[in-house]
């Protein structure tokens, strides 16, 4: 009885010990297991995403925990150059009045917000800040998507 307790606690170390590996660490990729890869990203008041570039695989589910480290209302958005500009005039009709939508989100001061996002094709994609005037001010960040 004691070798069998002894089996399975030796089993248990290899099993949890594979488990907490860089594949759970939320920072390496585990889209291969059907996972999205979980990605911190930094918004601040000096207009800037940090980091600034990305790249990821065609297919590649991403979980971006978006952090407003500033003392403004920032915008996450996902898009490419068009989507962008279309965004952009919609937040100038608006007012600046941001919301929560498929490809973005805005994240209140100090606040924290998760966006879930499937990079379906291979390109150059943009994640923008649209708050009036972030985006000109070069609130972007860049995306490059590998087929």
């Amino acid at each position: 009885m004691r070798h069998l307790l002894i089996g399975l606690a030796g089993l248990l170390v290899v099993v949890l010990g594979a488990c907490s590996g860089p594949a759970a660490s939320g920072t390496a990729s585990r889209s291969g297991g059907g996972w999205p890869r979980d990605v911190a990203v930094t918004m601040t008041d000096e207009l800037r995403f940090e980091p600034g570039r990305f790249g990821f695989s065609a297919g590649e589910t991403v979980r971006f925990e978006v952090t407003n480290a500033g003392e403004i209302r920032h915008e996450f958005f996902i898009g490419d150059a068009a989507a962008q500009a279309v965004h952009e005039a919609e937040m100038r009709e608006m007012g600046g009045m941001a919301h929560d939508e498929p490809n973005g989100i805005a994240v209140d001061p100090g606040e924290s917000k998760v966006l879930e996002h499937t990079f379906a094709v291979a390109g150059s994609v943009l994640i923008g800040c649209h708050e009036l005037g972030h985006y000109d001010a070069g609130m972007v960040a860049t995306v490059e998507v590998d087929g």
